[in-house]
């Protein structure tokens, strides 16, 4: 077993290790393509092609995250079917390997791939992700990953609730354009404090530099109500939302780790906001790499399909077919559980599921009643 354990781990890491760099080859050029209308801009001639080609390679960590259950997919479909071609596989049979038996070290395998993904996904992707955004940032000045409004925080204080929006962070780590909002107990806007920039420091402050502070008083009659308006060059402003905070704020959430994931939505919970599109990412992010188990059982029936003449392209084709429609159903649930308000983590696993009782259906047909 020893042997026949090293020969199928061998032949799909190899497979594995081709169909991802063939894969991650494609999304490198094509987003480096994507990138090329960038280089040259008034606004950014600093970024020229060994800068573009150098963010363009710190995208890599995101995309192998995203594809290794696919590229696992793939690999082990085309071992398993050139095993059965060649017949090989039923040498494998009539040597002890049973059903049971290849099916835990096909598992055994996955497991491995599980915890590479997780790795990647977890740890390498979001650094890679980040230090890509900042390098961008160093040559075009700032970025915001958030859309066109920028990022929203929310932070309560005994009675007074706060809203805090940040267009984006230029490149030495300066909040651009900062306004902060002030309501009272009775969720009337109190003031409003607009800044041309703001630094974060570790003391649980913002410097603001810039500022306009306007304080609204709408509580008197129609004629006695006003606006006062003050310029400050500076302004010490305590809160409790942190670097960290603004940043994961202004990052997709597909794009966080899990750590960053849970502080956030406690964050979110603990200021009475809805957490829900994160519980999602964040559950997305414990199951995702399970699904490389459902994967190579997937792939283990194509052992047991007889052919002799008939090329594997058409089996190839269908695991290619398979994995698409994996990472698409995985797509449609998260939209739709946040659209209609699912259970986060029932809409994350609820793919997984499909495709785990697709994969053991398809066992228990091809391999033990067949």
């Amino acid at each position: 077993m020893k042997t026949i354990r090293r020969l199928i781990y061998i032949e799909v890491l190899k497979a594995v290790a081709f169909v991802t760099l063939g894969f991650l080859s494609l999304f490198f050029f094509f987003d480096f393509v994507d990138e090329l209308q960038s280089i040259g801009k008034p606004d950014s001639l600093n970024y020229g092609p060994a800068q573009a080609l150098l963010y363009v390679a710190l995208l890599i960590p995101s995309h192998l995250y995203e594809l290794l259950p696919i590229t696992v997919l793939i690999g082990s479909i085309f071992v398993m079917a050139r095993l059965a071609q060649s017949s090989e596989y039923t040498i494998l049979r009539t040597s002890g390997l049973g059903p049971w038996r290849a099916l835990r070290t096909l598992l055994i395998m996955g497991i491995g791939f599980v915890v590479l993904t997780f790795a990647v996904g977890d740890y390498i992707a979001p650094i890679s992700e980040r230090t890509g955004q900042l390098l961008k940032a160093r040559y075009q000045g700032t970025y915001s990953l958030a859309g066109n409004t920028g990022a929203w925080l929310k932070e309560k204080r005994d009675n007074v609730s706060y809203a805090v929006n940040v267009l984006a962070i230029d490149r030495k780590g300066a909040l651009k354009s900062p306004r902060i909002f002030e309501f009272d107990e009775s969720g009337y806007i109190k003031t409003q404090i607009t800044a041309a920039s703001a630094t974060i420091g570790d003391d649980g402050h913002w410097m603001l530099t810039g500022v306009e502070e306007q304080k609204y008083d709408t509580r008197s009659s129609a004629e006695q109500a006003h606006i006062v308006t003050t310029k400050l060059p500076q302004l010490n402003w305590p809160t409790s939302l942190t670097g960290e905070m603004v940043s994961v704020a202004l990052l997709r959430p597909d794009r966080m780790s899990t750590i960053d994931l849970f502080d956030y939505i406690r964050h979110l919970d603990a200021n009475g906001q809805t957490a829900q599109r994160y519980e999602i990412e964040f559950w997305r992010k414990v199951f995702y790499p399970l699904s490389c188990l459902v994967m190579v059982v997937l792939a283990l029936p194509f052992a047991y399909l007889h052919f002799r003449q008939s090329g594997i392209t058409t089996y190839v084709f269908g695991g290619v077919m398979i994995g698409i429609s994996f990472f698409l159903l995985n797509n449609v649930f998260g939209y739709l559980g946040n659209l209609s308000n699912w259970s986060p983590w029932l809409t994350a696993a609820a793919p997984g599921l499909i495709y785990s009782v697709m994969s053991l259906t398809a066992f228990s047909w091809l391999v033990l009643r067949r």
